[in-house]
């Protein structure tokens, strides 16, 4: 691995991961977060009508996603980054000033709308702007902290949230959602985008040209089409990121059967959270993991989410976390195997293409996981849904590749060559 210390402009690189870090946390400060089904609840809305807003809220996450990619190739990554917020603000809006069943659908849908915006277009600019400096070997470790800074968004609007409904209510809450909404923007201002300049061509390999956005999304959908290693990239992060991501909405019924009162739930869940937070620390160690280390980790979440589970007890919930930190690490490790396989000027729609693969596999994981637990339970639905990873890491330990380096992190380290990444 090479020294790139030297060849990075340390204050254009302080810039780029002091603005993504500090957009991630306040993308993820919402207030509304620990709140919205509770007051959807307050105004009257069944558990029926709560559900068909959460199915909303997927449709339009997935109706966006792939097109809001093509946008940011041809238009402007930043200009996406800086509307996704306003978009979600509008909805938060909606939210407190008519709370009915219409304005949460199309608060809902906006604020689908606004995280398609996000997704595709801030990996996308994160990998240029860092191949720009001579630092794109720092992918995986400026991702990871960007997750661990939203997680502590998350956290963070947990705490606030109660004290801040006590002295102002649902409107002061959702007061301070907007609030945190436009502060992203403003950061989002701040980031950096090289452009190529009229008649200069991006030195990216397989360089597509200035296409406009149908064009963009063609090629975009061809490279996963005809190119194999980057099509298998793609189903790593849509099955990496959706099997915890649809689990860890069920964490709260999980720890109410560990017999845990109802007090103790949310101490349970901000052990998850630190693990979590951990994972995304640990992306620097992960980078140097070969196949059989990823396919170990992949193994070490299956085995932690079925065994915590399983014990029912809250000292599972240690294993847990430790699962979800796994979880978050291998989500981190193959982004980044992904964005070194992505060529040409299409980076933010195939990007965006795992994104939406990753929607559809959380919906199908819902459906799945409600049959298993009306059937059997919580606690063995949880485990035969996270037996998901089991199955990969097998995959990934028995498939003949001409590399040892499932993630392609290492590719990502020598210049020139950072966008082929392994085949």
């Amino acid at each position: 691995m090479i020294s790139i210390a030297s060849r990075v402009p340390d204050p254009a690189l302080r810039r780029l991961t002091a603005t993504l870090y500090g957009y991630a946390f306040l993308s993820d400060l919402v207030l509304l977060y620990p709140l919205y089904v509770v007051f959807f609840a307050d105004t009257g809305l069944s558990v029926g009508q709560i559900a068909s807003l959460f199915v909303v809220w997927s449709a339009a996450g997935i109706l966006f996603e792939v097109p809001s990619g093509a946008w940011a190739d041809v238009l402007s990554r930043r200009l996406l980054l800086c509307l996704a917020p306003l978009v979600a603000a509008t909805g938060f809006a909606l939210w407190v000033l008519l709370p009915s069943y219409p304005a949460f659908a199309v608060g809902f849908l906006l604020w689908g709308a606004g995280g398609a915006l996000v997704s595709g277009a801030l990996e996308a600019l994160v990998w240029t702007e860092l191949d720009r400096l001579g630092a794109v070997g720092r992918y995986a470790r400026v991702l990871g902290r960007a997750r661990t800074a939203g997680v502590l968004g998350v956290v963070a609007s947990g705490v606030l949230a109660g004290p801040m409904l006590a002295v102002g209510g649902y409107p002061a809450v959702g007061g301070a959602s907007v609030l945190a909404c436009l502060l992203a923007t403003i950061v989002a201002t701040r980031f950096p985008e090289h452009r190529p300049a009229d008649g200069e061509r991006d030195p990216a390999p397989d360089d597509d040209g200035d296409l406009g956005w149908w064009d963009t999304l063609r090629a975009g959908v061809a490279q996963v089409r005809t190119r194999p290693p980057v099509r298998a990239a793609v189903l790593l992060v849509a099955v990496v990121a959706a099997d915890w991501g649809a689990l860890d909405e069920y964490t709260p019924l999980l720890a109410l059967d560990t017999g845990a009162g109802a007090q103790v739930v949310p101490l349970l869940l901000l052990l998850l959270w630190a693990g979590v937070t951990v994972g995304g620390l640990l992306a620097p160690a992960g980078e140097r993991l070969g196949g059989r280390g990823y396919a170990a980790l992949l193994g070490l979440v299956g085995v932690g989410l079925a065994g915590g589970a399983l014990l029912r007890h809250p000292a599972g919930f240690v294993l847990l976390a430790v699962a979800f930190g796994a979880a978050q690490l291998a989500t981190v490790l193959a982004d980044a195997r992904l964005q070194a396989r992505i060529t040409g000027t299409s980076r933010a729609t195939v990007t965006s293409l795992a994104g939406m693969a990753t929607d559809v596999l959380i919906i199908v994981t819902y459906a799945g996981y409600g049959l298993l637990a009306t059937a059997a339970g919580n606690a063995v639905a949880f485990a035969l849904t996270a037996g998901a990873y089991v199955v990969v890491a097998l995959v990934l330990l028995t498939r003949r590749r001409r590399t040892a380096v499932p993630t392609g992190v290492a590719a990502t380290v020598t210049p020139g060559r950072a966008d082929r990444g392994p085949d």
